[in-house]
């Protein structure tokens, strides 16, 4: 008995309707747009005073006028020495502040991101509210405070714990944020391999937080190096740099101050570079 096989007819190929693409609206160009208006708005300030740390200006005082471009200032920046130790100060002040604000808050965030204690809520309470209260109601108080414990005279020393006292708690919100976002199996991990807590912390819960601390210090010193209202108060004879630029303010402000500025911001860009290579590089 045989089986006849019947071919199947050929199909023929159809074209298939090209898929409706999503129209490009116009709009989208509306946020990008945005963003670069409000970056090159943000950073016009800067862009003016770098341009006016060249700016040939008569009787060496900054005036509101493009009159030229010149190295001058940039190769006289040290004569004035009032604003020379007014840069060594600022720098002798934001260097600790920065070191010993480091330590506190990270031993801070530490304790705050990994435990839960009686109390804690009350001690987040009081970080925060470091963070949000006015300056001007920080640098009043600590004067206040200063004055009731008798301080023997305003300067460095009271300069230094009033920065110190408002960097904690910046660099400790930051490192109890790298901390609860730490996978905590890792550490897990490391005490079944039979390593001591010590160890452990030292090979792998430090190096999973060190871009926290590093950014939480490099906030403290950049704070510190800034800072004008809170050490307007309690400066007594330690004059900085922010509060010798407003003294400046009375008589004319200096080009030079437009050179230290642009010396200062490119140093933070440096630092801030830095960071992220470094980050980078470890991960």
């Amino acid at each position: 008995m045989s089986v006849t096989t019947v071919e199947a007819p050929p199909v023929e190929a159809r074209e298939l309707p090209p898929l409706n693409q999503p129209k490009r609206r116009p709009t989208r160009f509306v946020l990008p747009a945005y963003s670069i208006l409000m970056m090159v708005y943000l950073a016009s300030p800067i862009f003016v005073m770098i341009a006016y740390s060249f700016n040939d200006v008569p009787l060496e005082r900054q005036q509101a006028k493009f009159f030229g471009l010149t190295t001058a200032w940039w190769r006289n920046l040290f004569d004035f020495p009032n604003l020379t130790s007014s840069i060594e100060h600022t720098f002798s002040i934001a260097i600790p502040t920065a070191i010993i604000a480091t330590i506190i808050g990270t031993l801070l965030g530490l304790a705050l991101g990994r435990y839960r204690f009686r109390g804690q809520g009350g001690i987040m309470f009081v970080i925060f509210l470091a963070i949000a209260v006015p300056e001007i109601v920080m640098g009043s108080s600590l004067l206040t405070l200063f004055i009731e414990v008798q301080t023997p005279s305003l300067g460095f020393a009271t300069l230094l714990l009033a920065h110190v006292t408002f960097c904690i708690a910046f660099v400790a919100v930051t490192v109890r944020a790298r901390v609860q976002g730490m996978d905590r199996s890792l550490e897990d991990a490391a005490q079944d391999l039979f390593a001591s807590p010590v160890v452990a912390f030292f090979k792998v819960t430090l190096p999973l937080i060190l871009p926290g601390i590093v950014a939480g210090g490099l906030l403290a010193f950049v704070l510190s190096l800034d800072d004008f209202v809170i050490s307007n108060f309690v400066y007594g004879n330690y004059e900085t740099f922010p509060i010798w630029v407003w003294g400046t303010t009375k008589i004319g402000i200096p080009p030079q101050v437009n050179v230290m500025g642009t010396i200062l911001f490119v140093t933070g860009i440096v630092l801030a570079v830095l960071s992220v290579l470094a980050q980078r590089r470890r991960t």
